[in-house]
């Protein structure tokens, strides 16, 4: 992969109806989903920015949870594990990534997003997770043979000049569909309990982990490679790189920093491994604008704020706060 340097247009340029970070980084409208849908959705999200027709984002994404997106404006090319893709107007999954994936948008640009929790393609019967890791997949090639779920149809569903409530509304009517066409099964409790233990500390023991929890070490690594795609220590080693670009960003809470930087044994350990999955040090990364990835990294940070318990569902978020004072 080149050398991940975020360039791009004025930045001014951008007008994100949901505001801006203090650093001008676009937000959007994210929350939990719906109770009857929260053991198979982490996250829910509306992106509505505005920019001129030739204005280009090159920026990229990393996130550690399978996405269903339906994208209704914009212009995307994304550099996918089998190469370049181009998607406009269509609905698509995203598998996790495990590095940034290279994402161009032109023009401006609206998408609904729907992040699913670890363990929850395979409950809802979708494809392998490990086959899906850093590509995008069009709706139909998963669900266009049932009667859920074609590019066409999820299209239709959504007015790009209607309200962004009435999106996520609409958006968990569909998937409470496919959560019964799927069965109902729900993913598996020792994943929940990873996926948690995972946001409070991505330096936790495995052995002390699956002690706690009643499970047989290698029953976890299989549940886990399952649910996401890699192995545990990988997607630790995610959680942490995901949780210092989130900081560096700015979509974080800034008490948690100094945490942060000391889950790596020194600051080489730190550049090595922030490096590996986004192609850049940590100073480097720091000056650039990151447009797309702070949108996916802020509805992650959301979400862990939350799951932790240190704030409820619809509470002013810590960075938001600094962006009104």
């Amino acid at each position: 992969m080149a050398d991940y340097d975020n360039r791009f247009g004025d930045q001014t340029a951008m007008r994100s109806r949901f505001g801006m970070t203090e650093a001008g980084e676009p937000l959007s409208l994210n929350r939990a989903p719906c109770e009857e849908l929260a053991p198979w959705v982490a996250r829910l999200f509306v992106v509505d920015v505005d920019a001129p027709d030739d204005h280009v984002v090159d920026c990229g994404l990393c996130a550690d949870t399978p996405i269903l997106r339906v994208l209704l404006r914009g212009r995307w090319t994304a550099q996918t594990r089998y190469g370049t893709g181009r998607y406009e107007k269509a609905a698509v999954f995203f598998g996790p990534q495990t590095q940034l994936m290279p994402v161009k948008v032109h023009g401006g640009f609206a998408t609904l997003g729907v992040a699913l929790r670890p363990g929850a393609v395979a409950a809802l019967k979708g494809p392998d997770v490990a086959d899906t890791l850093d590509r995008i997949i069009y709706y139909d090639d998963i669900f266009g043979d049932r009667a859920w779920g074609t590019s066409e149809q999820l299209i239709e569903w959504f007015d790009p000049d209607g309200a962004p409530e009435r999106w996520l509304r609409v958006a968990e009517k569909l998937l409470l569909q496919l959560v019964e066409l799927a069965g109902g099964k729900k993913p598996n409790p020792i994943i929940e309990a990873f996926d948690k233990a995972a946001f409070a500390d991505p330096n936790m023991n495995l052995a002390e982990f699956a002690e706690e929890n009643a499970v047989e070490r290698r029953r976890l690594e299989r549940l886990v490679k399952k649910a996401y795609g890699q192995t545990p220590k990988q997607v630790l080693r995610r959680a942490r790189a995901l949780d210092v670009a989130s900081n560096l960003i700015g979509v974080a809470d800034d008490a948690e920093a100094a945490e942060i930087a000391l889950r790596y044994y020194d600051q080489s350990h730190l550049i090595r491994e922030f490096s590996n999955f986004f192609n850049n040090t940590p100073k480097r990364f720091a000056k650039n604008k990151h447009p797309l990835l702070a949108i996916a990294l802020e509805a992650r940070q959301a979400r862990r704020m939350e799951v932790l318990g240190r704030v409820d569902p619809g509470d002013d978020l810590p960075w938001r706060k600094r962006g009104q004072d």
